[in-house]
């Protein structure tokens, strides 16, 4: 058959699609609001998957939260997914093969097959939104680490406490680097804790000056950590995805990053693997280890 059905399981909605291990949506893609219970997460994808299950080679799923090496289950889900989560046995919701890993991952896959480091078997990719997510490739190869965890982007940027960080300690890159940390360097900026990500985009489109002050900040912050993790990882290139790629300039901190780098000079792209590029990479990681 050489296709299977890829699924995006997020805190907010679901999305599923067939797709083929090329990489390419062969249906529509449907989309609906992710239950809030564990019985009705199960009940949804044992629902969508016997739709599907005599016409693929298995089930592939990218999901929020840290996935074990066995791609069999979650081993530490998000806030915003529902309680017991992690708990779900996702091989009994079809009577194939069902792989899971994690969504951030599962979308850098894409862009290494498919997307924009295509011909870089040493990457990482940032997704810049609320958070930040991240997935490392390494020789061609993703980062998984001991228990499956590797790639999330907690890392100290400051030893001031400034920023609480949604992982519970201080100032890390995505209390920065984040939509939400845009947010706060420009309420830093305007002395206004009221003003919204929208409100600063908005503002330095017209020319207010504290607003680009914001976005140079916050950008600023993005290379600093781009920068660490090249020294650490000397990558090939590195992809910005997410919501708020679309407002950095990935010139300006690719010459930042290769003016300071200790490693070799690296590359900065912008995702070209698109909105579906978790389940698209999911599918493709699948059809490479099953």
């Amino acid at each position: 058959m050489n296709k299977a059905l890829g699924i995006d399981i997020g805190g907010t909605k679901i999305s599923w699609a067939l797709i083929n291990f090329q990489g390419e949506i062969i249906n529509e893609i449907e989309k609906t609001s992710t239950p809030k219970t564990k019985d009705e997460i199960v009940a949804l994808l044992k629902n969508i998957i016997s739709k599907y299950e005599n016409e693929i080679d298995f089930t592939a799923i990218a999901t929020a939260g840290a996935v074990n090496n066995e791609n069999t289950g979650v081993i530490g889900s998000t806030a915003n997914l529902a309680n017991g989560y992690k708990d779900i046995d996702f091989q009994s919701l079809s009577t194939k093969k069902v792989f899971i890993e994690n969504d951030a991952n599962c979308a850098a896959w894409a862009e290494y097959k498919i997307g924009a480091s295509i011909n870089c078997k040493n990457s990482i990719m940032l997704t810049l939104g609320t958070g930040v997510g991240g997935g490392i490739i390494i020789n061609g190869k993703l980062l998984k680490g001991k228990s499956g965890a590797a790639g999330e982007m907690h890392f100290m940027m400051s030893r001031k406490k400034e920023r609480k960080c949604t992982c519970g300690t201080w100032d890390c890159f995505e209390a920065y680097a984040s939509g939400n940390g845009l947010r706060l360097t420009g309420a830093e900026i305007f002395e206004d804790d009221n003003i919204t990500t929208y409100d600063i985009v908005e503002k330095a489109s017209k020319g207010d000056k504290k607003a680009i002050l914001a976005l140079e900040t916050w950008q600023n912050d993005i290379a600093l950590g781009v920068l660490g993790l090249n020294n650490i990882f000397d990558a090939d290139c590195f992809v910005l995805s997410g919501s708020m790629e679309k407002f950095v300039n990935t010139e300006t901190i690719e010459k930042f990053v290769n003016e300071n780098i200790v490693t070799t000079p690296t590359k900065i792209y912008h995702a070209k693997a698109g909105n579906y590029a978790g389940m698209i990479g999911a599918v493709l990681l699948a059809s490479e280890l099953i």
